[in-house]
């Protein structure tokens, strides 16, 4: 095995991504980094290097222990690579979002009461934050002069 390895090729080897063209494609997408400098997908990794890998909100960090020229299994991935995430980054994706929607399955049907009840509970609690604006809501059509 070499002493070097494309950060395209481990990336996927160590599951990080699915398909090595997902790999390939988060690298030219400047989402991939080795030491500060964007990684193109050629770029060499050797063992030491640590490699921050953005995906979605979160952003990974993994330092590579050892070098792969194929995919491995996901119990033998830690013997490659050492997950430094912190944990405050991993909690971004359990995070709640700030919207919410109301979403019923297709063919549940009319709601009941309590589902109304349930739907508008969740409505009044939303804060609405209309800021500075202090517009007139009456229906008066007197301004309306044609």
């Amino acid at each position: 095995m070499s002493d070097v390895s494309r950060i395209d090729k481990y990336l996927w080897a160590i599951r990080v991504y699915k398909t090595r063209s997902e790999a390939t494609d988060a690298c030219k997408g400047n989402k991939v980094r080795v030491g500060d400098v964007v990684a193109k997908p050629s770029r060499m990794v050797k063992i030491g290097d640590v490699i921050e890998v953005r995906k979605g909100p979160v952003q990974y960090t993994f330092k590579v222990k050892g070098l792969l020229e194929h995919r491995v299994g996901a119990k033998m991935v830690p013997d490659y690579a050492e997950n430094l995430t912190p944990e405050s980054e991993v909690a971004k994706l359990k995070a709640p979002t700030e919207t919410f929607f109301l979403r019923r399955d297709r063919g549940a049907g009319r709601p009941t009461k309590k589902d109304r009840r349930e739907m508008e509970e969740m409505w009044d609690s939303v804060d609405y934050d209309y800021g500075d604006f202090e517009g007139d809501f009456s229906d008066d059509d007197e301004d309306d002069e044609i």
